[in-house]
């Protein structure tokens, strides 16, 4: 009986650690891969519900966490050493802010999820990136547009904020860039 709880304990910490190699989907998923919480499986299935390709879910949770379960913003410094309030209320692998969490939440019904689940945060990205095309017409399949409106939210996409902001183009960009290779390293692999 001890030895099988404490490999349900090794399993759970598994599960809460960041993957070692980040930079290669494959390897991601074959680090989480198993039996209680298969994340190719899981963003799979975000994929089927929400048209958004798993390499951009994996795309976004890498560039806003790297894979972090409980990743937070840097603190304000308060004489330039005393930790201050966060410079936001971003939070978990998808870096959702608390008032989009809560909507994400109140419109799919999900009131249980959580920003430092795997599963929930893709799930959240998976809504956002659809609600995204729904409101500004962006494809599906356009990483960097996406990305665009997931940083600047989905007004101030609307807007056009992100047509002067070299920081925000150039995240995008970047992120664009690990979803084309996610999605080589997919079909390298056997990922489908």
């Amino acid at each position: 009986m001890r030895i099988l709880i404490l490999a349900c304990l090794l399993a759970l910490a598994g599960c809460a650690t960041a993957p070692t190699r980040a930079d290669n989907v494959c390897s991601v998923f074959s680090q989480k891969g198993g039996w209680i919480n298969n994340w190719y499986r899981e963003a799979k299935s975000v994929e089927r519900e929400y048209g958004v390709p798993v390499p951009i879910l994996m795309a976004t949770i890498y560039k806003e966490s790297t894979f972090r379960a409980r990743a937070r913003p840097p603190r304000r410094k308060i004489l330039g050493f005393i930790p201050g309030k966060r410079i936001s209320t971003a939070y978990g692998y998808a870096q959702a802010l608390d008032g989009t969490w809560d909507e994400y939440r109140r419109k799919t019904g999900r009131y249980g999820a959580r920003r430092s689940d795997f599963g929930d945060a893709v799930r959240f990205i998976g809504w956002y990136h659809s609600e995204s095309h729904r409101k500004n017409g962006i494809p599906l399949n356009d990483a960097y547009s996406l990305y665009l409106a997931y940083y600047a939210g989905h007004g101030g996409y609307a807007r056009g904020v992100w047509q002067s902001n070299a920081g925000m183009k150039n995240s995008a960009a970047k992120m664009a860039a690990v979803a084309q290779r996610y999605a080589s390293q997919m079909a390298s692999c056997g990922y489908r």
